[in-house]
């Protein structure tokens, strides 16, 4: 069976581990921590890294640095993970959900500025599978509007917007270090600041509300409960993990690159015949292989071709559900804008054009996620290929 994911390990990992239990700091912020943080600011210049223990709390942070509260919006889309969504929920926030581009499942940067109202306070553009949203967009809008920018750079790492890493242009951005990323740590996550309003409050809010970070650079006599926060920080044993990871990420990301681009190539013909589509890049991102996925033409198609591909051996899986259809959303009318009704920011009501999101619901459908981690063979790889020429052929 080729299974959809196998975690990468570079043989070092445990090594470091064992260097952490025995070096006497097991809670975090220690070596391994420091070591970790200072790699992502040197390589990719973001102002201020904190590790964290998964994205889902750089995410919660990012909404708390914010400032957020209930009745304000948070513009979000809707084909995403539901953190992207849930960190600002947890602020009593409501969410207005935005529709996906035509061609990629990224955010339609110009879909966004129909959604600005008079309450919106942030937008969260997700990368998906890495590839970069259209940031100059973005952050124009959010500029004219005054608006924070948290980019969901949970599936980006290593990868850039017109020369610039991606999780370094917005106010702040989140990385996932979880064992289905490019880099792992089993769980983990980092939250990056790049704005310096927010850089003393995110080691506050990261240590439990506490001034505990600036104590320890004997920045102050004592520390105390300062703000609110939350034990956000991991273990030095998450981070011993991650920097093993780290110092193999080229070799790492130069393999993922080469087994993308065999999918591309092997499947590039059916594509051609309009089978069904292949993944989008953009002229202005670049691709760092965190998945190769392909978007059949119905569900009922893609359902088929599982079928086929798990009877010969082949685990692929689909993706996200749209959340703006979720059980959750969907039965919990306090957290939608038009409980209130929408009001632009000139203070005209709005038609709610956040549930028809077609672009959403079509990747949410037919998008099909095929195996994808360090240690697949290019045997596999053919062999996967040639299953999804065998079910095209019928």
């Amino acid at each position: 069976m080729i299974s959809f994911n196998k975690p990468f390990l570079t043989g070092k990992e445990t090594h470091y581990i064992y260097d952490a239990v025995y070096g006497g700091k097991l809670s975090g912020n220690g070596v391994y921590t420091k070591k970790c943080q200072d790699f992502f600011e040197q390589r990719y210049g973001f102002g201020k890294a904190l590790m964290t223990t998964s994205c889902t709390d750089a995410l919660e942070m990012a909404a708390i640095l914010s400032g957020v509260g209930p009745g304000d919006e948070v513009i979000v889309p809707s084909y995403t993970f539901v953190s992207s969504a849930l960190a600002f929920v947890r602020q009593g926030c409501r969410i207005v959900f935005a529709d996906s581009c035509n061609d990629n499942p990224n955010i339609d940067a110009d879909k966004i500025e129909r959604l600005v109202t008079e309450r919106t306070r942030v937008i969260v553009p997700v990368h998906y599978a890495g590839v970069a949203c259209d940031m100059d967009k973005i952050m124009d809008i959010a500029l004219r509007h005054n608006l924070i920018v948290v980019e969901d750079a949970a599936q980006a790492v290593d990868s850039y917007y017109k020369g610039r890493p991606l999780g370094s242009i917005g106010h702040m951005g989140c990385f996932s270090f979880h064992e289905t990323k490019n880099i792992i740590a089993g769980e983990g996550g980092m939250l990056t600041i790049n704005d310096s309003r927010f850089i003393r409050r995110s080691e506050i809010i990261w240590e439990k509300g506490t001034n505990r970070s600036e104590f320890f650079r004997g920045e102050v006599n004592k520390y105390g409960w300062v703000d609110t926060g939350s034990s956000f920080l991991p273990s030095e044993l998450v981070t011993a993990f991650l920097w093993a990871q780290l110092e193999n990420i080229d070799v790492i990301q130069q393999r993922r690159k080469e087994i993308w681009h065999e999918y591309l190539s092997g499947l590039l013909h059916l594509a051609e015949k309009g089978c069904f589509t292949l993944p989008d890049i953009p002229a202005y991102a670049t691709n760092n292989a965190h998945m190769f996925y392909i978007v059949c033409r119905s569900i009922e198609e893609r359902t088929a071709l599982i079928k086929h591909l798990k009877d010969n051996g082949v685990l692929s899986v689909f993706h996200y559900l749209s959340l703006h259809r979720s059980a959750f959303y969907t039965s919990h009318p306090e957290h939608r804008p038009e409980s209130l009704g929408m009001v632009d920011a000139d203070g005209d009501e709005v038609t709610v054009v956040g549930l028809d999101l077609p672009n959403c619901d079509h990747f949410a459908d037919c998008l099909l996620r095929l195996p994808m981690f360090y240690e697949l063979a290019n045997d596999e790889v053919g062999f996967v290929i040639d299953k999804i020429n065998e079910f095209y052929s019928r």
